[in-house]
């Protein structure tokens, strides 16, 4: 497949940034990427400005590459292609079994964890004069975006509709793609899986009014008993459209790195983005819980010896066994 690169702005110079240079730089790539997912989604927004934040302050050139989302960067990082990613829990989880869709019986065990990002909810959102505020509300054969193909979202979210009973037609997209369809009357609900808030759903917002709609106690339980989530609430001040808290299920994401990455630079890549959250939160509310006390939702990837050793030193165990040597 072919991908959309982002231009990668920090270079490494000493006027733009404070590189960090007293460790030992030995087999440092060059320059890197960042695997991401489609504009309008959070893990464009949240990567693209953490491989610009991490390339200033470590002087190394780095940036950002729209890709299909969490499945395929496992596949990239996994062989190499891309040094960094994003992804979550559940087809990491798939990836390292070998029942990734993407290539079925191969176990992607070359990818490892650096450090928590946040939890993803599943939400779902309709325009008002749609008339549906409620999982139940959604008509038969309704057309519902469930983000890029290969996406979580795309993953799971059919499935948890079948589970809840909706009859639905897919339709896949990029965030900000579905959220135009939506506006324009072309499909009937959008399902997200994203961090929040959500870009398209606040540029939507602000254009038209929209149902940010929830679970309800039967639902939730339903879905908690059948997929690898919890339960989550989407605090009311997330959107405007809200006027209180909206309960869903979510899945942790975690950045991930190729396992071959030199130990010393993951290491202070891990540093940088653990010791400096408020930095992490102006590029995306998300790291709010971008914080290494989350270090413990990673049950899927072995950690890199680099993360592992920042964390270890800083209070946060991480066994032996489940470092990747």
């Amino acid at each position: 497949m072919r991908f959309q690169s982002i231009a990668a702005t920090a270079l490494a110079y000493a006027v733009f940034a404070t590189p960090v240079l007293a460790q030992d730089r030995s087999g440092w790539p060059t320059s890197f990427t960042v695997g991401t997912a489609s504009q309008g989604g959070t893990y464009f927004a949240y990567g693209s400005g953490w491989a610009n934040y991490v390339a200033k302050n470590l002087g190394v050139s780095g940036g950002a590459e729209i890709t299909g989302g969490p499945v395929q960067n496992m596949a990239l990082v996994h062989t190499g292609d891309l040094k960094l990613g994003l992804t979550t829990m559940g087809p990491a989880r798939e990836a390292v079994d070998g029942q990734s869709p993407l290539a079925p019986g191969m176990k992607m065990d070359n990818v490892c964890a650096m450090f928590p990002m946040y939890e993803t909810p599943f939400s779902i959102a309709a325009l008002s004069s749609s008339g549906i505020a409620s999982i139940s509300d959604i008509p038969p054969g309704a057309t519902i975006g469930f983000g890029p193909a290969g996406s979580t979202s795309d993953t799971y979210f059919p499935r948890m509709m079948e589970a809840l009973g909706v009859d639905f037609k897919r339709r896949n997209g990029s965030w900000s793609d579905l959220g135009g369809q939506l506006q324009d009357g072309l499909i009937d609900v959008v399902a997200f899986a994203a961090g929040i808030p959500i870009p398209a759903v606040s540029q939507l917002e602000v254009q038209t009014d929209v149902n940010v709609i929830g679970m309800n106690d039967n639902e939730a339980k339903t879905i908690t008993d059948s997929f690898p989530v919890s339960e989550f609430i989407i605090p009311a001040s997330t959107y405007q459209s809200l006027d209180e808290p909206s309960r869903v299920v979510s899945m942790w994401n975690f950045a991930m790195v190729n396992c071959d990455m030199p130990e010393s630079f993951v290491y202070e890549v891990t540093k940088l983005t653990m010791e400096n959250n408020a930095e992490m939160v102006s590029i995306h509310r998300a790291a709010l819980h971008s914080v290494p006390e989350n270090y413990i939702q990673n049950q899927a990837l072995p950690w890199h010896p680099g993360a592992a050793r920042w964390f270890n030193e800083n209070g946060y165990p991480i066994d032996d066994a489940a470092i990747k040597h």
